[in-house]
């Protein structure tokens, strides 16, 4: 939900209106997608990173108004909690070396907003989840001051009708209830956009859907939560139950979970905007004075605010996305799942593993969903994110194999095709992938660094909690170095 709203109390009408003009923008969607010009001459790619906010002490600094007040860039806007920030990276094509464009500017922004921050005693953080994060710091006055986030959070307990309850069992259990969802705080993430056509988008969006187990296997980097060490990749439950606006009985009901990875592959990008207007009641049933079909047939481009609305309150791990630039529609895969950081090397070797498999598996002359189920490349999401680097996937043709086999055998050479399809430049996508390759050679990425940092520390008598601040405080020395997490040393 990226726009601003007022605080305010939502009729029974409100809601009535609402789901009508849902409806009615769906209904233009459709007429849109049979007959209106969505192509792009130069598809772009872009980079949305949210960041943590730290103290000296690697604690949270609940200062994010502070901070965006000296950072002055539009590109930096404020997240759900005081200790979150985000930047916005503006779009780009990926062909060439528009990679290295992307991370040279993402780099320069993140020096200058760390060089401004510091002088309101934050540091920029880019991580899954910050380890020191404390029960004190899910509460109600950790939101930031936008009335988005305050309405959102009653939306949803109301919805779900009691409080919210978070259960984890990693290598620790976390039991622990909220009566907001300022847990979902604590998850900061990398979110990739892949512009493409619209007789593209089912191929390209179940292609990331399969994929999906590799990119959080190659790049966990949230293993600690509220002191516990839990999964790998703890971010992937924390969102599902922090989100949640079921109650006990409706789950047993099979009603389906707002953090929605999906039930089934895809024909069009209209089925999964209409599963979204078919499955889920209005969090947000705000109306604008548009009327999409007025708009449409005097020969405009309608912004279908409903749609987009009720859309990003609905939070697939791949979300469909449209959009308008310039008069002109575009849809957009928005890939949700990683987590933020290491480094700004290491976000950029994602990225390139994820446009490069998506391109190739999603042009791919033999579908790859039709030989692989989508309840397999689920459990491949959720097996990856409890256990990490380390998990075996499921692939077909090659059966379960350990990841890091997978992604070095198989992988890697067809992401190399694919960005070599979108036009990359051979010693961009060599440079970015070999960090992936590294990373799968050692069997280091943020997470396992992250666990053995703080193991070390605990061996040597550092008492639990300490251990948790000095190993964010050297994470987040080596994260502004700029140097792969593989090549990270202990401290």
């Amino acid at each position: 939900m990226g726009q601003d709203v007022e605080h305010r109390h939502f009729t029974r009408e409100d809601r009535t209106r609402y789901r009508a003009k849902v409806r009615r923008c769906l209904d233009v969607f459709a007429r849109m997608l049979s007959g209106h010009d969505f192509s792009v001459e130069h598809p772009q790619v872009g980079i949305e990173i949210e960041f943590n906010l730290i103290e000296e002490s690697g604690d949270p600094a609940m200062k994010n108004i502070e901070a965006l007040d000296v950072i002055a860039d539009d590109d930096f806007q404020t997240e759900l909690g005081l200790f979150n920030i985000e930047i916005n990276v503006p779009p780009s094509r990926a062909a060439g070396h528009g990679l290295t464009a992307l991370e040279s500017a993402l780099r320069a922004d993140l020096n200058e907003a760390q060089h401004k921050a510091t002088s309101v005693g934050a540091k920029l953080v880019m991580i899954g989840i910050l380890p020191t994060l404390r029960d004190e710091h899910f509460s109600a006055d950790s939101f930031s001051p936008n009335p988005r986030y305050h309405l959102l959070s009653d939306q949803i307990l109301a919805a779900r009708g009691e409080d919210i309850e978070i259960v984890i069992d990693g290598v620790d259990r976390l039991e622990t209830t909220a009566d907001t969802i300022i847990p979902e705080a604590a998850c900061t993430s990398t979110q990739l956009h892949l512009q493409v056509e619209p007789e593209d988008f089912a191929s390209m969006w179940n292609a990331a859907q399969a994929i999906a187990g590799v990119q959080v296997a190659v790049g966990a980097n949230s293993p600690f939560l509220l002191g516990n060490q839990l999964w790998h990749e703890t971010r992937i439950p924390l969102f599902e139950q922090a989100t949640d606006t079921r109650s006990e009985e409706l789950k047993a009901q099979g009603v389906r979970p707002r953090v929605f990875f999906g039930e089934r592959w895809i024909t069009s990008v209209f089925d999964l905007f209409e599963e979204n207007v078919r499955y889920f009641p209005a969090l947000l049933p705000i109306v604008s004075d548009e009327d999409p079909v007025e708009e449409l047939e005097a020969g405009r481009v309608p912004q279908l605010d409903e749609l987009r609305l009720h859309n990003g309150t609905v939070y697939r791990w791949n979300r469909p996305i449209y959009d308008v630039t310039d008069a002109r529609p575009h849809l957009r895969v928005e890939n949700r799942l990683l987590p933020a950081g290491p480094s700004v090397v290491d976000t950029l070797a994602n990225a390139a593993l994820f446009y490069g498999l998506t391109t190739v598996i999603g042009r791919s002359e033999r579908p790859l969903w039709s030989q692989l189920s989508f309840s397999a490349a689920e459990d491949n999401f959720h097996s990856a994110a409890r256990t990490g680097i380390e998990t075996d996937l499921y692939w077909p043709s090659v059966g379960t194999v350990p990841a890091r086999e997978l992604v070095l055998r198989h992988l890697l050479p067809m992401a190399g095709a694919g960005l070599d399809q979108m036009g990359v430049a051979g010693e961009v996508s060599g440079r970015l992938l070999d960090v992936i390759e590294r990373r799968c050679v050692t069997g280091v990425n943020g997470a396992s660094w992250l666990v053995e940092e703080f193991s070390q520390r605990l061996e040597r008598g550092v008492d639990r909690m300490n251990a948790l601040r000095s190993t964010t405080r050297c994470y987040e020395e080596h994260m502004h170095v700029n140097e792969p997490v593989h090549t990270w040393p202990h401290g």
